[in-house]
């Protein structure tokens, strides 16, 4: 009896105290936002081990890599109805969608595995750096840090994704994303697919377009990527931030508009995807 109790208790704190943003984002946040002094700590390491390898900025273009092999985790709630189970159809669009957004960039990606776990405290709580993340990566994580592990959550606090980057694999590697974001999924305004992409692309090494929000230092460490000094919200006609170091990156799939409005990788960033892809990832 004394168990049921405390069962009912854990079910009704799990269903009332489930975060708002399960289904809807009002806005694109992701958890990967890094401080100046960690990228640059990061970038001065990056030198070396590039220089290590005996490589060079120059040396990664377009060439087409192997394909990235996906592991789909569906992790989903139960109580009081199912909600996030998404059917295969909708991972089969993600694929799709995220090889389109990635076409000519040389990566591809193939499903090779779908898991599926009903578990409502990782469905609804499986934030960056809590108990429910480590618990539900330590019991579904599989392979190496090549393999790109995806999980489907109710995420919260307003995220609509967050993923490891290459340079700090362990067993919480891969990427988490807002199940109703998938293609055709109930997050209105991003529900094409790209938060995905975008979440794939610091899994791959890239940061924000607008890292470091300024307009001085070295940005986002890709030279082609113009100073912003601020994130974008929605899909304006045109943005500025940084006079005379040309307009924001509102369309690149690294800044934080709308679905609608991302459509493009720099060339810059397709080769810094590259490099970390080979360095820390082993994909080439």
């Amino acid at each position: 009896m004394h168990i049921s109790v405390l069962f009912l208790f854990f079910l009704l704190h799990t269903v009332l105290a489930a975060p708002l943003s399960a289904n809807e984002a009002e806005r694109r946040s992701c958890g990967n936002d890094v401080s100046e002094d960690d990228a640059r700590s990061f970038e001065e390491q990056f030198r070396i081990d590039l220089s290590n390898a005996s490589r060079n900025d120059t040396d990664f273009g377009l060439d087409r890599v192997a394909p990235i092999s996906v592991v789909w985790h569906v992790v989903y709630a139960t109580a009081p109805t199912t909600v996030g189970n998404l059917p295969d159809s909708a991972i089969s669009s993600s694929i799709s969608a995220m090889n389109s957004h990635y076409a000519g960039s040389g990566f591809s990606f193939t499903l090779s595995r779908v898991t599926r776990t009903p578990n409502p405290y990782w469905f609804y709580y499986a934030d960056q750096d809590t108990g429910a993340e480590t618990s539900m990566k330590n019991a579904l994580h599989v392979g190496g840090r090549n393999v790109l592990n995806v999980y489907t959550v109710g995420v919260g606090n307003g995220f609509l994704g967050y993923a490891v980057f290459p340079w700090k694999w362990s067993y919480k590697d891969g990427v988490v994303i807002l199940y109703s974001s998938v293609p055709g999924g109930a997050n209105t305004n991003y529900n094409q697919g790209k938060t995905l992409t975008h979440e794939v692309g610091h899994w791959l090494g890239l940061y924000h377009v607008f890292q470091g929000n300024a307009c001085s230092g070295s940005g986002d460490y890709v030279n082609d990527t113009p100073p912003q000094q601020t994130s974008t919200s929605g899909c304006p006609s045109y943005k500025d931030t940084c006079a005379g170091g040309g307009p924001d990156s509102i369309h690149n799939y690294m800044d934080y508009s709308y679905d609608s409005c991302m459509n493009q990788f720099t060339p810059g960033r397709i080769s810094r995807a590259k490099m970390m892809a080979e360095l820390y990832r082993g994909i080439s």
